[in-house]
């Protein structure tokens, strides 16, 4: 079930009335998640199907850890969980069995979590499976110990999906983040501040002396950026902070700029040029508040436009010639916003080897403007940084093992015993391959083929480097003709065996002659 946003606790207000209804999916759903997340984990655990044997004391802290898994990893759209008594229909499931999520294990496998109604029972309920497995999936959660030293008071819901908990650590969090961006702002001032005064540069001893602010913000944001993972929010939750963060950030770098113009309409100001013009100083300082009024602007826009809110009305609000500004720039702002997106999110990096949608290549240069990716023809594309931060992107250079799959035929001459040697010798060789990934190595016989017998083999490297990966799949391919060679079998291309009977229905007084093959080979002989 595809889970946005949380259960809503629509809960009637008398709790007998919300430990008795839960004749249908959607009924018992609303049921539990209104129980345990008041508190009432003992009312909640009748809606859980204990397995044989399991100790029913601990059936509220099981209803209680179910709450925060399925919280964690899903939040569930009520309105789409089944009202029918026998559950979901044409779902694949028989009757009585629903199944309401999908939770991530490990990569990209995941487990069921499901609902049934017993024969002779009128009240839904977690499997029993899905109860055996609650122990595990809140070992697995990224927060658990800090879950586990949280007051029962805390961990129920409070507003934007946020526990109470993480909004009493709220105030904690950002002093930390505060402080440690004003501790290493002053530490990177107080580092630069000799160099610069070494090379007799007053512009640049202003602009740092300027930027101790948005510098003191700079650091904070990226500090919030590796801290908040501790706070473990819920996915929407997290969502909502990453945006508000990078919103935070837009408003940093154009505070910077703002900050950037001052010292620069300051060193003008006392340049030969501008003593020598009183009027041109006064031009200068309505020209550099007209140009912080327009870093203004943009800055409203694109903190609204990454946070989600419709920027047109705001657009309109600017004026007329406002207006015109804002549609000449419209593709020059979204490419520049499409830029700061990619380096905060980084979805790649100069120098990587990256797929975006059909195009294959090595990211050369990340523009302001755009991107450039020199493809393996040695032609050079060049994508505008708004169209790219929407395009799907899959980078080379992020894996950390390369996996080698291929599948081979032996002919049929081969024995029995030939054919279980060169298995074992194969995955031998592959097992004690010094760059070998311990898990997912196989060689099997899969089958018998048209003109071969089948073997597929298939395992992982532990390199990111494909030349190294190349290399090593040369070698471990010539060791296997060598193995099959040693072991007397022989590789198999396609063959076919026409047979020619003689003719049936003739009368012949001599004997019958034998039938003869002709064998037609596609291939060596």
């Amino acid at each position: 079930m595809a889970a946005h946003g949380f259960a809503q606790d629509t809960q009637p207000a008398d709790p007998e009335t919300l430990t008795a209804l839960g004749d249908n999916p959607r009924s018992m759903l609303t049921r539990f998640f209104a129980l345990s997340r008041r508190g009432d984990y003992a009312a909640a655990a009748q809606f859980l199907e204990l397995p044989p044997g399991a100790d029913p004391a601990r059936a509220p802290q099981l209803a209680k850890r179910l709450r925060l898994v399925l919280d964690h990893y899903v939040g569930l759209d009520l309105s789409k969980i089944s009202t029918s008594v026998n559950g979901a229909q044409k779902d694949g499931f028989p009757a009585g069995v629903d199944e309401i999520a999908r939770l991530p294990v490990e990569g990209s496998l995941t487990e069921p979590v499901r609902v049934v109604r017993r024969a002779g029972d009128a009240r839904w309920r977690f499997s029993r499976v899905t109860v055996q497995r609650i122990d595990d999936w809140y070992a697995d959660l990224p927060n658990r110990l800090w879950l586990d030293l949280m007051p029962e008071p805390l961990l129920r819901m409070g507003p934007h999906n946020m526990l109470w908990g993480q909004w009493a650590s709220l105030p904690v969090f950002v002093l930390v983040i505060w402080l440690v961006g004003y501790a290493l702002s002053r530490v990177s001032r107080r580092l630069l501040s000799p160099y610069l005064k070494a090379t007799s540069r007053a512009w640049a001893e202003q602009l740092l002396l300027h930027a101790g602010s948005p510098l003191s913000s700079a650091f904070g944001l990226f500090t919030a950026n590796l801290l908040l993972p501790l706070l473990g929010l819920y996915p929407a939750a997290q969502s909502f902070a990453d945006r508000a963060l990078r919103a935070l950030l837009f408003a940093t770098f154009f505070w910077a700029i703002a900050c950037s113009v001052d010292v620069a309409a300051q060193w003008y100001a006392s340049s030969r040029w501008g003593r020598g013009a009183p009027a041109t100083r006064a031009l200068l300082l309505f020209g550099s508040r007209v140009a912080k009024l327009i870093i203004a602007a943009f800055a409203l826009v694109a903190l609204f436009s990454e946070l989600g809110y419709p920027v047109a009305s705001l657009i309109a609000g600017l004026g007329v010639g406002g207006i015109a500004v804002a549609l000449a720039a419209q593709k020059s702002l979204e490419n520049l916003l499409g830029a700061f997106a990619i380096a905060v999110d980084q979805p790649f990096r100069e120098g990587d080897f990256v797929r975006v949608d059909n195009l294959l290549g090595t990211v050369e240069l990340i523009g302001m403007r755009s991107t450039r990716i020199r493809t393996p023809d040695r032609t050079l594309v060049s994508i505008p940084n708004g169209k790219l931060a929407e395009m799907r992107i899959e980078t080379f250079a992020a894996r950390d093992r390369v996996r080698l799959s291929f599948t081979f035929g032996l002919t049929y001459a081969t024995g029995e015993a030939q054919l279980r040697s060169v298995l074992q010798q194969f995955e031998t060789l592959l097992r004690e391959h010094p760059k070998i990934w311990p898990e997912g190595c196989n060689v099997r016989f899969i089958g018998l083929g048209e003109s071969s017998l089948q073997v597929e083999a298939g395992c992982w490297f532990a390199t990111a480097n494909f030349d190294e990966f190349a290399d090593i799949r040369q070698e471990v391919l010539l060791r296997l003709m060598k193995i099959v060679e040693d072991s007397g079998a022989a590789f198999a291309f396609p063959t076919r065996t026409l047979v020619f009977a003689p003719g049936h229905g003739v009368e012949r007084a001599s004997a019958q002659p034998p039938p003869y093959s002709l064998t037609v080979q596609r291939g060596p002989a």
